[in-house]
């Protein structure tokens, strides 16, 4: 068995990409991947449990966290603050688990300025037309909200240069088997490997 440090992956992608689905999928089918749960103020809904939905902070905690420089990324959402705490993540990492945060375009770059460590991954759609297709399928976006998540889609998809790979989601199937082409090959990069060659060179 090899050691290595795991790896922080960054997955974004427009509302309606299908992002949620595959990260579901990675999740369940790697037993070497985990997902971040993220820190938040608002109160927790029926049956959400805290330290496994979200980290339930009150808003003093959360700003002690934020002026102690202990979150990767956070910002405010409807009053509330949500962000990442860094503890967790790290604990993950040292024990060799890749660790997956499922976050929107703005939060994913504030991570990449400062934190060269990990891969990025943008989800994407063959098109826009398929894009509102899939909002206006979920039967729960109004008219306003569909052309407002539009909006907002395109937007992001021209920061999609900033991540490391871009993976279509038009199969559901192909691209979880793309994803897990990245992360296998990420996973031989000399970088996460350097403790294993050193290891095999001690070794007489």
């Amino acid at each position: 068995m090899i050691e290595r440090r795991g790896m922080l992956i960054i997955m974004s992608g427009p509302s309606g990409s299908g992002k949620g689905t595959l990260v579901s999928r990675i999740i369940a089918e790697r037993e070497d991947t985990v997902l971040s749960v993220s820190a938040t103020t608002r109160t927790p809904r029926p049956g959400e449990l805290d330290e496994v939905h979200y980290f339930f902070r009150t808003r003093e905690e959360f700003e002690v966290l934020i002026e102690q420089g202990e979150l990767l990324e956070h910002a405010q959402y409807n009053g509330n603050y949500y962000g990442t705490l860094s503890a967790p993540i790290n604990k993950w990492l040292a024990e060799g688990k890749n660790v997956v945060l499922e976050i929107e375009v703005q939060g994913a770059e504030k991570i990449m300025n400062h934190r060269s460590d990990l891969v990025s991954l943008f989800i994407t759609v063959p098109s826009m037309k398929e894009l509102e297709r899939r909002l206006r399928n979920r039967g729960t976006e109004t008219e306003e909200s569909v052309m407002a998540r539009m909006l907002v889609a395109r937007l992001e998809l021209t920061r999609a240069f900033r991540y490391d790979y871009v993976i279509l989601n038009d199969d559901l199937d192909e691209a979880i088997e793309c994803i897990n082409t990245v992360i296998d090959a990420e996973n031989m990069r000399y970088s996460r490997m350097e403790k294993y060659i050193m290891d095999v060179l001690g070794k007489h």
